[in-house]
């Protein structure tokens, strides 16, 4: 265990709170924006999918990296150029005149915050006692409450009253914050670092690419074909990742991990049940300034109830699966959640907005109860160099879920306007309806999981 100064020990977690701040702020602040941003960059409100997914992509493709990156070269230097890498991607974001352009500028953003978040929470890690750590993790993680709310309403003012450019341009006062605090406060921490997987690296960043892509082109008119033959590429990458790591001794993902029930089930669960849940944070701006013409800020005042129902329901989480175990949480938790969002496809008035809030507010809960229960079980029954193998994969399968949601959406509602010509409103509704229904589908696979499964976890 590093020993810390006064200072230090008083004020790293502080760094790790600016980190968190930062990168969720900015996942939040910009689905407000989308609209303006495309107006502005001369595309379709209904392209912009790749702005978000592009970040969250490369985030789930190099946080896998960024453990060794900290070992052999050390959590300062690593975290302040992560910080700088960010700072810097959100500049370029700034300055971006086209998407492409834009989609570049988010990647370089994403492997920033691919290495900051992690080596921020590893370095508190290594620093703090046991006894010490959940109350230091406890209080860096309060902006990850806070972003969510302040985030889609900040994003909505910004575009409102000045411009798209200030979405990331408000990174920069940020970044240079966590710079100055990272080098006065971070400890420079080493291990030593094995041998990484590179080949297992490059099969596995080119799989998770190839079936985003197909996704998308198979959403394209005249591309169908192109979605297949990606699709299938990627499925023989895996299964060349699969070969692979049988015949490794310390791959990037350890197969025996998925001989572990729960975590087989809940890494699964957690991928398919994100598919309609992260569709929804991104369609639903669109549908309230595109359809129903809202100005950006009542669309982002709008969202908030999901942040506030998130906050609402966390002092209950653990109460509530203790009382009705994690197979009857998850299973019902999920059903509601497809429930709920097809109770979004039944709008088709503007004047409607107030009966939004309380569905937003108890989808906010049902979203975190569901994640917490998720995660928890997922890698609850993990035990020694399991626990950082499977948190990490874990940690990746989130963001790629969170892409495969956007992009799975965003096809869904252009297929049903180019190819079945609905109109704007019914093409919504009806992407609604195929995302609620396939998160009702998906609480049935938590059905495998035994009555008795996650007692140990309370």
């Amino acid at each position: 265990m590093v020993t810390l100064t006064p200072a230090q020990d008083k004020f790293l977690p502080y760094v790790l709170a600016v980190a968190l701040f930062m990168q969720i702020l900015d996942a939040t602040i910009l689905n407000t924006s989308l609209p303006q941003m495309a107006e502005a960059l001369g595309e379709s409100p209904l392209k912009m999918q790749w702005a978000v997914i592009s970040y969250a992509l490369t985030l789930a493709i190099f946080i896998p990296i960024s453990g060794f990156l900290a070992d052999k070269y050390g959590t300062r230097k690593v975290f302040l150029s992560a910080i700088i890498i960010f700072s810097v991607g959100s500049l370029m974001c700034a300055a971006s005149p086209t998407l492409d352009i834009l989609i570049g500028s988010r990647v370089i953003q994403g492997i920033g915050g691919a290495m900051m978040t992690p080596v921020a929470r590893l370095i508190l890690v290594k620093s703090y006692p046991r006894n010490k750590l959940l109350t230091v993790m406890n209080f860096a993680v309060i902006p990850a409450l806070i972003a969510p709310l302040v985030g889609p309403v900040l994003g909505g003012y910004i575009v409102q009253y000045f411009s798209w450019h200030w979405i990331f341009l408000i990174n920069i006062p940020m970044g240079i914050l966590g710079y100055v605090m990272g080098k006065k406060l971070v400890p420079d921490l080493f291990e030593d670092a094995k041998h990484l997987d590179w080949a297992g690296f490059a099969l596995f960043a080119a799989a998770a690419c190839g079936f985003t892509l197909a996704v998308e082109f198979g959403s394209q008119t005249g591309r169908g074909l192109y979605g297949l033959i990606l699709a299938l590429i990627a499925s023989v990458l895996i299964g060349a990742y699969v070969w692979h790591a049988k015949r490794r001794q310390a791959p990037l993902f350890p197969l025996s991990l998925f001989r572990i029930r729960t975590f087989r089930i809940g890494i699964v669960g957690n991928l398919f049940t994100r598919l309609g849940i992260s569709a929804v944070p991104f369609l639903l701006p669109l549908l309230l300034q595109v359809v129903f013409k809202y100005s950006p800020s009542q669309a982002g005042w709008l969202l908030a109830p999901i942040a506030i129902g998130a906050m609402g329901i966390k002092p209950w989480v653990s109460k509530i699966i203790q009382r009705y175990s994690y197979r009857k949480v998850l299973v019902v938790n999920t059903i509601v959640l497809g429930i709920l969002i097809i109770i979004l496809a039944q709008f088709n008035d503007p004047s409607y907005w107030i009966w939004y809030i309380p569905i937003l507010i108890i989808m906010g809960a049902c979203n975190s109860m569901q994640f917490s229960a998720m995660n928890t079980l997922t890698i609850g029954d993990l035990e020694g160099t399991q626990t950082s193998s499977g948190n990490s994969l874990m940690a990746v399968n989130q963001q790629l879920a969170i892409g495969f949601g956007i992009a799975f959406g965003a096809a869904v509602l252009n297929l049903l306007r180019e190819r079945m010509d609905l109109d704007m409103l019914m093409a919504f509704q009806t992407t609604y309806w195929v995302l609620g229904i396939l998160t009702i589908l998906s609480g049935l696979h938590f059905l495998r999981l035994k009555p008795n499964d996650g007692d140990g976890l309370y």
